[in-house]
């Protein structure tokens, strides 16, 4: 299985995708119209587009790992992946711009929106080396 390391990348990042759902990216005070303000946590369940591209990039991230003979599609829904957490923190941090300034922090956890990019880049780099492989081999045959 040529495919192992790259298939850890995509579990992990779809993980971490699942994870933002719950956890939190920002926290601070909220204004919302006629009542005071209200301590509140930003998470992606706050936002329908939020949503859509979390568990959008995580199903792309799952559906990855299976494609490991299609190496070609496997490349392509993972650059869609990466374009999408791309667009998960874009998405992150203007909804954390909702809130009071000065009236909040970022939370620990945002980490895990911005680790996952970084886990489909490093599976990206697995499948690209896997092309490399065959092909080295295609040459010896």
């Amino acid at each position: 299985m040529i495919q192992r390391i790259q298939s850890v990348w995509f579990l992990l990042a779809a993980i971490a995708s699942f994870l933002t759902l719950k956890l939190s990216f920002y926290s601070g005070n909220i204004i919302k119209e006629g009542q005071p303000k209200i301590f509140s946590s930003l998470v992606a369940t706050d936002n329908v587009l939020l949503v859509i591209s979390v568990v959008a990039t995580a199903l792309l991230c799952l559906v990855a790992i299976f494609l490991f003979k299609d190496r070609k599609l496997q490349l392509r829904l993972s650059m869609v992946a990466l374009l999408l957490s791309g667009l998960n923190i874009i998405l992150f941090y203007v909804q954390s711009r909702k809130f009071v300034p000065n009236e909040g922090n970022f939370d620990l956890t945002a980490i895990i929106t911005l680790v996952v990019p970084v886990m489909i880049i490093l599976a990206i780099r697995g499948i690209y080396r896997d092309q490399k492989l065959v092909k080295s081999l295609d040459r010896l045959r």
